[in-house]
């Protein structure tokens, strides 16, 4: 890396879809056309755009976007059987409920019926499981997109102290395990932790997923430190305070620009690697 990387998610996220355009054109030869299916719930209008979004990002590789808009008053019975129904469809590969659903329907037991094969989205209990293990297919996107990003600037990971800021099912824990898989020593820090600011002063490797805007100051950084920001807040904002953290960094995401293109990328990436799977 050279004295200071920023971490370009726009360059990484068409790095992977050059490469998935290959593989979309060597299935499409064998008769199989990758399908990512999303199930939105309601009217949410970021949802509703999150959702448009991947799915132009499909089209423009080939891929198929099958799109479920289901009414906001729907119970979360008739939603499983919209899931149930689409793990059996042979033709779809990946399945992505949007979060969040509306309060009444219980998002857990929903995210638990999607079919581990078809969880590119990795919200599965079962899928968690396996990415801490080691043999996770596929992991959360975000988690995912973070990896992607390190192995694309060749940023060393073993033997680093890598401090993650959040600890959410889908980004925080599992980007922990993923770090922690690589030989990195980890700390997951979170709202509750005592002085932070301590624990970031020793970090090689900052990842930002509290959900707080600006939270993470370039004062608490070792210089030199690598700064991913999976933070996203209104008005294009992360989690880490750019220009103070930017100061210290060695290598750091923007925001926008940064974690984010990467992560509807490794959506891609793990549904196309489900297709491939029916044709091995």
């Amino acid at each position: 890396m050279e004295e200071k990387t920023i971490l370009d998610g726009q360059k990484v996220s068409k790095d992977v879809k050059e490469n998935l355009k290959e593989r979309v054109l060597k299935l499409s030869a064998q008769g199989v056309t990758p399908c990512l299916a999303t199930i939105l719930v309601g009217d949410d209008p970021s949802s509703a755009t999150y959702v448009r979004m991947k799915g132009n990002a499909c089209e423009k590789l080939g891929i198929l976007s099958k799109r479920i808009h289901l009414d906001a008053s729907i119970s979360t019975e008739t939603l499983i059987e919209t899931i149930q129904d689409l793990n059996n469809d042979k033709n779809v590969h990946g399945i992505l409920l949007q979060h969040p659903v509306p309060a009444h329907i219980d998002e857990r037991k929903a995210f638990e019926a999607i079919d581990i094969e078809k969880d590119v989205d990795g919200v599965t209990s079962l899928g968690y499981g396996q990415t801490a293990l080691g043999f996770g297919v596929y992991p959360s996107c975000t988690p995912a997109a973070i990896m992607e990003i390190i192995d694309f600037y060749d940023i060393p990971v073993e033997g680093k102290n890598a401090v993650v800021v959040g600890r959410s099912p889908i980004l925080g824990k599992p980007v922990s395990a993923l770090l922690l898989n690589r030989n990195a020593t980890v700390t997951t820090c979170h709202s509750k932790t005592k002085d932070l600011s301590e624990h970031l002063s020793k970090a090689d490797i900052v990842v930002a997923a509290v959900g707080k805007p600006n939270f993470i100051q370039g004062s608490w950084l070792k210089e030199g430190a690598v700064v991913l920001d999976a933070g996203y807040n209104p008005g294009n904002i992360g989690d880490a305070h750019y220009d103070s953290c930017y100061e210290k960094a060695s290598a750091i995401t923007p925001v926008p620009g940064g974690v984010g293109p990467v992560t509807i990328s490794m959506l891609l990436k793990h549904t196309v690697a489900s297709a491939e799977k029916t044709v091995q």
